[in-house]
């Protein structure tokens, strides 16, 4: 990946089809200043009184005719493990800034680094490590997808590591996060779940319900208690029944709850999906990847936690017992799909891709739409929704006019 060009004083996007907060406007203007900040986001033509005619007086001026293009909002994946051949769970910090750059390279600005189950000394070293990396702002946050998940539903995660989640236990990784854990992912039936989903509640991080065998009646149960996020909605959870709804239907009805999809055509059926939509609706679903080391990669074997992973034609399978192993899906990928083949209404999908996670994590105030004031993270897409450029913090990643 090419490094980001020098800075223009002010980038002036012109042309496209932009998606706002108030609705998608044809030929709007977005303004971009030397410190990598929107500062306004009009039609184009528009009389702003307010200084966005400024910039026709500024030496220094990048415009860029982005006519017959997209201009959505920087992605924010709440739910990643790596990519570009980097795992967030074992590799160096060099590593994990290589697989922050592939996904960044798609379209994902803003993005959670996810650990898979482990020994919890293992997790706190880990959570150590990436905690500098929040810090210093290549990271959105942490969250710990086990060990405090049910045997019944480990997916991809090694049996021998799991256990219950013990409060006391649940504290030390915080700790050890510094401030940083966004999310755990636990499974509320097992012995201490409750009370830790409050001890995240108290602390201030997401307890997710996933990778659980609760009841519906449980699920509520844990959504009273705070949680307020489902991992990777149908996946690794009981199926919705007409007489034993589970967690699928309590997570569902439930507004406060947030539900995590994978759109990759693999983990979810598109009805499912469609199905999801209509009983959530935008504003309370978030489109993740879930995306292991083959993600902007290619096939092969790898390592997940300590499982052996085989990776072909994009799916990626445990090898042992072929349980689907995370995915090597990036957001971009996921947006095409949900605009050519589930055919959702695009306002509809940068809703999920970008503005609810951003919610989520907190981080609305900087991230999450093209409005002045925030960070200018943007992602151009031609007319068939494929990925053409990308900017970070007011530098392109991927400039459109060097795209082919």
């Amino acid at each position: 990946m090419a490094s980001p060009a020098a800075r223009a004083a002010c980038t002036v996007l012109t042309g496209a089809r932009v998606v706002l907060p108030t609705g998608t406007v044809d030929g709007a203007r977005v303004i971009v200043d030397e410190n990598g900040r929107i500062t306004g986001a009009l039609p184009d033509g528009h009389d702003d009184r307010d200084g966005l005619n400024h910039t026709d007086r500024i030496d220094g001026i990048d415009r860029i005719d982005l006519t017959g293009h997209w201009l959505v909002p920087g992605f924010v994946d709440l739910h990643n493990h790596g990519g570009g051949g980097a795992s967030f769970t074992s590799g160096s910090v060099a590593d994990v800034l290589h697989g922050v750059r592939t996904h960044r390279a798609h379209g994902t600005t803003t993005l959670v680094a996810s650990l898979v189950t482990g020994e919890p000394a293992f997790l706190a070293q880990r959570a150590g490590l990436l905690s500098e990396l929040v810090e210093q702002g290549d990271l959105a946050g942490i969250h710990f997808e086990g060990p405090f998940i049910s045997p019944c539903r480990k997916g991809a995660h090694s049996a021998e590591l799991l256990r219950h989640p013990d409060p006391a236990e649940v504290r030390k990784l915080i700790d050890a996060a510094r401030g940083t854990a966004a999310m755990m992912t636990l499974a509320p039936e097992l012995p201490g779940g409750l009370d830790s989903v409050r001890l995240l509640v108290e602390h201030g991080v997401l307890a997710a319900v996933g990778h659980t065998d609760a009841t519906y009646e449980q699920t509520v149960e844990a959504v009273d208690a705070g949680a307020r996020v489902a991992t990777h909605l149908f996946n690794a959870m009981p199926s919705l029944g007409h007489r034993e709804p589970g967690p699928v239907a309590a997570l569902l009805e439930d507004e406060r709850v947030t539900v995590e999809l994978i759109n990759d055509g693999t983990h979810l059926h598109p009805a499912a999906l469609e199905l999801a939509f209509h009983r959530a609706g935008p504003g309370r679903v978030a489109f993740i990847t879930d995306a292991m080391d083959a993600a902007g990669y290619g096939d092969g074997r790898y390592q997940l936690g300590p499982l052996a992973v085989d990776v072909k034609d994009g799916v990626a399978r445990l090898v042992e017992g072929g349980s689907i192993a995370g995915s090597t899906l990036t957001l971009d990928t996921a947006f095409r799909r949900a605009a050519t083949v589930d055919r959702l209404p695009v306002e509809d999908i940068v809703d999920a891709v970008s503005a609810t996670p951003a919610r989520l994590l907190g981080v609305y105030d900087r991230v999450g739409s093209l409005e002045p004031g925030k960070d200018a993270d943007a992602v151009v897409l031609d007319a068939d929704f494929r990925l053409k450029g990308v900017l970070h913090k007011g530098d392109w990643v991927l400039d459109p006019r060097s795209a082919g």
